[in-house]
């Protein structure tokens, strides 16, 4: 089984008048960062620390990063890289291969170190393993950290020592483990100013970087991130999470979770303000709030561990049965769901809130899955495709396993569940105000007509919005013969 390293400050060394290269990826931030903090525990007052960031034409180009998601990260660097010059260095960046650019910038500059954060995904994996070794050729010693997750992937297990495969028995272990302190924040980075031999390049503009943006972006950056944990967690929010979380007409969510994806907010400090809103509880209800917010957390570290140790995931159903599942993949019906335009209310606002902002409530993203797997019997995958295209905190471990549990070929112990759209809307939207807020054609007809899944034709004609491109009833019984078909074949 693959292997990551623990975070273990064992055989520390001074590097005294060395240069260590902090190598940030998914880590955008200086507060709670293990790399950076280590690195300047390691080179001592003498020795000096350097950011450095490259853009990977391969991810860049790969047809999925649109131009939203790099802006965004930009407005991250940026005040990244004003954080390091305030601290008395500087963040570098590189456009190109990330394992031939990293060593040449490191033979370039003498650098004695390169630390960077783990990941999860496959193709990650391949890459630090790549570089590690291109650096260790030349000399260079590597380390690397835990960060992405409070717990590492292959540090929790089942009592035979296997992986975990169901996400319940999973969150027993996972909470009762102990979690790590935050890392604290540096105050200095020394040593700098006396190199001349540093190679600063500009941070590329979207422009340059051939990218355009069309939609209004959230703040970027650490201090925006840390501005909303402190707002959700000092607040009534984390404490009303359980109650007001399913309603998307609601701000009953942390909206942390682009921060968390591009890593402009530390897990570690999350949890530990987490842990810190357990003094304002007063109710049964605040307690199972905080405890819902932990169980989040908890899922998005359960994805991180089915894919570190099942990276098939990324290319195929975990379900055998599902892997030749016949889907429909009509592609009209497929463009009408990516636009909004199926005659669903609650599918269509969910997704114009996708394209318009790049982020969608998290029960509306069931409901969009279910519908286009369930009812447009759509293969999951082109829509795992499109929401990775769209989200801002589209993220492959939380995104894939969030679309194989909705299309019944994931890891789910309970694989076939169906949403009604009509009786979701009733349920988590009942005032039809979040559906109004994203389809304004349907002003002026009733609650019971928004919410009914069957607005009157001639309202559909007048307001210019579609009848529904298809029967849910006829749907759900259709996808149901299929997937029988395919657990008995």
């Amino acid at each position: 089984m693959p292997q990551i390293a623990s975070n273990s400050g064992k055989n520390r060394e001074i590097l005294s008048g060395q240069i260590a290269l902090v190598w940030h990826r998914r880590d955008l931030r200086i507060d709670d960062n293990p790399t950076l903090s280590e690195a300047i525990s390691q080179v001592g007052e003498q020795g000096i620390v350097i950011g450095l960031f490259i853009f990977d034409p391969d991810i860049l180009d790969d047809g999925v990063t649109e131009g939203s998601k790099v802006d965004f990260m930009l407005g991250c660097l940026r005040e990244l890289q004003a954080n390091y010059r305030r601290l008395g260095s500087e963040l570098l960046f590189m456009y190109g291969q990330p394992v031939q650019s990293i060593r040449e910038l490191a033979k370039a500059i003498n650098a004695s170190h390169v630390f960077f954060n783990q990941d999860v995904e496959p193709f990650a994996i391949k890459r630090d393993r790549e570089a590690t070794q291109a650096l260790q050729e030349i000399g260079v010693k590597v380390q690397s950290f835990i960060d992405i997750g409070l717990i590492a992937p292959d540090a929790i297990a089942t009592q035979s020592g296997e992986p975990y495969k169901v996400y319940t028995p999973f969150w027993r272990n996972w909470q009762s483990k102990s979690k790590p302190q935050p890392f604290t924040s540096p105050h200095k980075l020394t040593g700098l100013a006396n190199y001349e031999n540093l190679p600063v390049i500009p941070l590329p503009s979207l422009r340059e970087l051939k990218f355009i943006n069309d939609i209004t972006l959230p703040k970027a950056g650490e201090a925006a991130a840390l501005e909303l944990l402190e707002t959700f967690c000092d607040g009534n929010g984390i404490l009303r999470y359980q109650t007001e979380r399913d309603f998307p007409a609601h701000a009953g969510t942390s909206t942390l979770s682009t921060h968390l994806r591009f890593g402009t907010v530390g897990i570690r400090r999350v949890w530990e303000k987490a842990i810190a809103a357990e003094q304002l509880v007063r109710s049964e209800e605040d307690a199972a709030g905080i405890t819902t917010w932990k169980q989040e957390l908890a899922w998005r570290e359960f994805y991180q561990h089915v894919l570190f140790y099942f990276p098939e995931l990324e290319t195929g159903a975990y379900r055998p049965q599902m892997r030749n599942f016949p889907w429909d993949d009509d592609e009209e019906k497929f463009t009408a769901w990516c636009e909004g335009r199926t005659g669903y209310p609650i599918v269509d606002a969910a997704m114009r809130q996708l394209n318009q902002t790049g982020w969608m409530h998290n029960r509306c993203r069931m409901i969009v899955a279910s519908f286009l797997t369930k009812d447009l019997i759509i293969n999951w995958q082109w829509g795992e495709r499109y929401f990775m295209q769209k989200l801002l905190d589209g993220d492959l471990a939380a995104n894939n396993g969030g679309w194989q549990w909705s299309a019944s070929s994931g890891m789910d112990p309970k694989p076939l569940r169906i949403f009604n759209p009509a009786s979701q809307a009733r349920k988590y939207d009942p005032e039809g105000e979040y559906i109004l807020r994203w389809l304004p054609e349907l002003q002026g007809l009733t609650t019971a007509e928004l919410l009914s899944g069957n607005i009157p034709p001639h309202q559909c004609k007048k307001r210019d919005y579609p009848l529904p491109i298809v029967d849910h009833n006829m749907q759900q019984q259709k996808f149901k013969k299929l997937y029988q078909d395919c657990k008995t074949n």
